[in-house]
């Protein structure tokens, strides 16, 4: 399995041809899931045995089965949930990464590569205004850095607050559900603030804490820059100068949005977020980069060290000097993969100005589409966008109208846009994050829904 023979050979001729010819896709088909489950499992049933297969064999199955099931999340027509839009740079790079092994553990084992993520977690930073000191490493999700974080706030409030007191964290009601399912594992409360505009700001954060019976063991402020839903970005500052003024750990989850500070039109909605003692953005979303990998960011990433550094004997090897750096002793994670690479090997190619104007890219076409939208006298939309995702309603319709529009439109393969809720209503929703992605395909998408 590890020697490099005639099977090998050919396997590699075959694996390579099938990626250059995906590469090659402009643009990648939407694909959609064309079998019922019991077919799937049905043709896959047997294929692993005790006996070897031929390799073109088993790559036929991936060709003929799996990959016709999976809908392509990095097509221009993919509007739903959030989209991926990984760059051709950043595709190479990852198959590079992957062949190569590498284990961005520790600078020991990986310095080089460990150095080159740092740069791009330093570009990062310096976009969001954090300060020199600031740095992290790269984890492999929104879920994970949410989690990675918000364990260190609770461990350095335990030591300003006591550690047998049960912390709470300010979040808002559109705060993500990672940050939700976070605070139930790290065994923190939520002290959740009615948001009607489903914006956390500064008023509802100090009316929520007034009448709070004793905000005394609050540890953390958590705000969301894009939540995912609708692309609404918290009010950074006030709620960022209340953080600090009450001591507290200030997170800013930009899992989805945060990408947006790299937009030079988008910028000034992100005014606070330099206050942010952490924050996360995924480069797996607005920034092209293959799945899976985001960015996390600590102002004072000793912080960090102390809470998430592991301590065996075997690990004692891998400590740091001055000047080396060690990925795992900023998040929960030990093995790693060096998921920033495809990302640094791409902004080096790319040029960072050509980042800029893909995510301008985005948000130019959601405020052409909320205008679409306006026009029509059938149509209704729900707010102006701030970044990328649009919602509306089709007025006279029920939840069982956008479903059977939707998956029209998915069957068609016009495009992949499943409905979503707003205040308990079923609505359209657009999620625009491809470059590519043209005003004829939302104009194609909204003509379906015509009387």
């Amino acid at each position: 399995m590890h020697e490099v023979d005639q099977t090998t050979e050919q396997m590699v001729r075959s694996v390579l041809a099938y990626a250059e010819n995906r590469l090659r896709m402009n643009p990648v088909p939407l694909d959609r899931n064309t079998l019922p489950a019991h077919e799937i499992y049905e043709r896959l049933d047997g294929l692993i045995r005790d006996a070897p297969r031929q390799p073109d064999e088993v790559l036929g199955v991936y060709a003929s089965v799996i990959a016709p099931s999976v809908i392509s999340a990095d097509s221009p027509r993919f509007l739903g949930f959030i989209p991926a839009a990984p760059t051709k740079a950043s595709l190479l790079f990852d198959m590079l990464v992957s062949c190569a092994s590498i284990q961005g553990i520790s600078w020991l084992e990986a310095s080089g590569a460990i150095a080159a993520e740092n740069t791009v977690l330093r570009l990062i930073a310096d976009e969001a205004g954090l300060p020199a000191s600031a740095g992290g490493c790269f984890v492999s999700g929104g879920s994970a850095g949410n989690l990675s974080a918000l364990a260190v706030a609770r461990e350095t409030a335990k030591k300003r607050l006591g550690a047998d007191r049960r912390l709470r964290v300010v979040v808002g009601t559109d705060a993500h559900s990672s940050i939700v399912n976070t605070l139930r594992l790290l065994e923190l409360d939520a002290l959740v603030v009615d948001t009607p505009d489903h914006r956390l700001t500064a008023d509802t954060v100090r009316a929520a804490v007034a009448a709070d019976p004793d905000p005394s063991n609050i540890a953390a402020l958590v705000c969301t820059s894009g939540t995912t839903n609708a692309g609404i970005i918290d009010d950074l500052a006030g709620c960022g100068a209340i953080a600090h003024e009450h001591g507290w750990w200030f997170h800013v989850d930009g899992a989805y949005g945060g990408s947006g500070i790299f937009a030079r039109s988008l910028r000034p909605k992100y005014d606070g977020i330099e206050q942010a003692d952490s924050f996360i953005l995924d480069p797996h979303k607005w920034l092209f980069t293959p799945f899976d990998c985001c960015s996390l960011l600590y102002r004072e990433p000793e912080l960090a060290r102390a809470t998430h550094i592991q301590d065996a004997s075997y690990l004692d090897v891998i400590h740091v000097s001055d000047g080396e750096w060690n990925p795992t002793d900023y998040a929960y994670h030990l093995t790693r993969r060096a998921r920033g690479l495809p990302l640094w090997f791409s902004l080096a190619v790319y040029g960072v100005d050509a980042y800029r104007e893909a995510i301008e890219a985005a948000a130019r076409l959601a405020r052409e589409t909320a205008e679409l939208i306006k026009a029509e006298p059938h149509l209704e939309l729900i707010r102006e966008p701030d970044l990328g995702v649009v919602l509306f309603r089709r007025l006279g319709w029920a939840g069982k109208d956008y479903d059977k529009w939707a998956q029209q439109l998915h069957e068609d393969e016009v495009a992949f846009i499943p409905p979503s809720k707003w205040e308990g209503e079923t609505i359209g929703r657009f999620a625009f994050l491809h470059p590519d992605t043209s005003l004829d395909v939302v104009r194609e998408v909204l003509a379906r829904t015509a009387p």
